[in-house]
């Protein structure tokens, strides 16, 4: 049991922080989402521990480590400021997307695939008219946002793609890529909560929906630090 300590732990906080994300999304209250939000930092904390002391290469989990601290405190900002958590939230979004260049080099796929997510994304933003930004500023952060996140789970799908077709080990890049896809399908639940046209039962479903994903995401990225380790990994 001592042998596998860090995965038991792992797997507890992983536990706290479905059991935190599902009493926020019944009862609210920010100090109920600082704690959801400082669990899986906890958990990339606990697993960039079992790195440090397995002695493998600390580049992707360092980035990855960033990108899930920028996170946990843009999840507090945006409820107070909601630009400002915007702008947090894409720098993390950058850390993760560096994380995600220390597996594998860039390529021409990272490129077609982001660009696959981000050109309908923008074009919805920008021309859809069930969305009220309130004025241009507030449309512009969030179409910078969407670029943003779209090249970050664009290279996710490329490094995935490449691991299947080179036939290698591709755990940590499945592992990465669900939850760079949770994360993705967690920010449109909250763009159409926000600034999209609905009813107000309607909203409160996606608010379910945007908090039901958004924290797992946070669990499969923090976690893939884990997998790193305990695999020979190539990079």
């Amino acid at each position: 049991m001592k042998k596998y300590i860090f995965e038991i732990a792992g797997a507890v906080i992983a536990l706290l922080v479905l059991i935190w994300d599902i009493l926020y999304i019944l009862y609210g209250g920010l100090w109920r989402k600082g704690i959801t939000s400082a669990l899986f930092l906890l958990l990339g904390i606990t697993f960039f521990i079992l790195t440090f002391l397995k002695k493998k290469k600390l580049r992707f989990p360092i980035f990855m480590l960033t990108g899930l601290a920028f996170t946990m405190v843009a999840d507090i900002v945006l409820n107070i400021q909601f630009i400002s958590g915007a702008i947090l939230f894409a720098i993390g979004h950058i850390f993760y997307a560096i994380s995600y260049y220390q597996l594998r080099q860039f390529s021409w796929m990272d490129l077609i695939c982001s660009c696959v997510l981000a050109i309908p994304a923008v074009l919805w933003i920008a021309l859809s008219p069930m969305f009220d930004f309130g004025g241009a500023l507030m449309k512009v952060v969030v179409i910078f946002y969407a670029i943003i996140i779209s090249f970050m789970v664009g290279k996710a799908i490329a490094n995935f793609i490449t691991s299947l077709l080179k036939h290698q080990d591709y755990r940590v890049e499945l592992i990465i890529l669900i939850g760079s896809i949770l994360f993705f399908f967690s920010d449109c639940m909250l763009l159409l909560n926000k600034f999209g046209s609905f009813s107000k039962d309607a909203k409160e479903v996606l608010t379910i929906l945007c908090l039901g994903s958004y924290y797992p995401a946070q669990i499969f990225l923090a976690t893939s630090i884990g997998i790193y380790t305990r695999l020979d990994y190539r990079s």
